[in-house]
């Protein structure tokens, strides 16, 4: 004979039904008032920037990451997203000279700043050795990290200004890029030529005065 289960127990391991309560229903869910320092969040703020020579002043939320600014603001799409945690670098922008990754840095944090993306780098027609060396030695597929490899790599020269690097030490360098093409031998031996040529020239200078 089957046995069947009774209404019984089966309500033994149900949730019990939910009784009747004597407070007051504003009581029971209660209105939740948003915190007032969230306000803050959408406040705007001026923000002055000179991003590839132009000075700009922006009206910014404090979360507004300089990516976001290039990009979706200046229309600058050369500077990528790529992982958006700062770790594949092909946001990569100079700031004063210096390589940042601009996914990671607020775009309120740079207010007076001097910003350069890949679209800065060139001189008019002329393009900047650095791009020119990537072109001479084919050192991008996709091209999709070539913006970002560009910048750390003219960002790492004016950091080692007149140093001869070694191979080993320029690949820890540029380590913070990645090239899921696996372009590294010739960019590497883009960055080298310039970094030569860089220390070469002026020593050509001196002998010639």
């Amino acid at each position: 004979m089957t046995e069947q289960t009774t209404s019984d127990s089966f309500d033994r391991f149900s949730d019990p039904a939910p009784q009747p309560s004597s407070q007051p229903n504003s009581q029971q869910n209660p209105v939740l008032q948003p915190d007032a320092g969230l306000s803050l969040l959408n406040e705007h703020h001026p923000v002055k920037l000179s991003i590839n020579g132009q000075k700009q002043i922006f009206e910014l939320t404090p979360w507004t990451t300089l990516l976001d600014l290039l990009r979706e603001r200046m229309g600058l799409t050369g500077t990528k997203k790529g992982c958006d945690h700062g770790q594949c670098g092909a946001c990569t922008v100079l700031v004063e000279g210096k390589r940042i990754n601009a996914c990671l840095t607020l775009a309120v944090m740079m207010d007076g700043a001097e910003i350069t993306t890949i679209e800065g780098l060139a001189l008019g027609e002329a393009l900047h050795p650095m791009q020119a060396a990537f072109v001479e030695h084919d050192a991008f597929q996709c091209g999709y990290c070539t913006p970002g490899q560009i910048c750390s790599a003219v960002g790492l020269l004016e950091e080692q200004a007149g140093k001869q690097l070694s191979d080993h030490e320029l690949r820890e360098q540029m380590s913070g890029n990645l090239c899921r093409c696996g372009a590294y031998p010739n960019i590497l031996d883009a960055v080298r030529e310039v970094m030569n040529n860089s220390i070469t020239a002026p020593q050509a200078d001196q002998e010639a005065a």
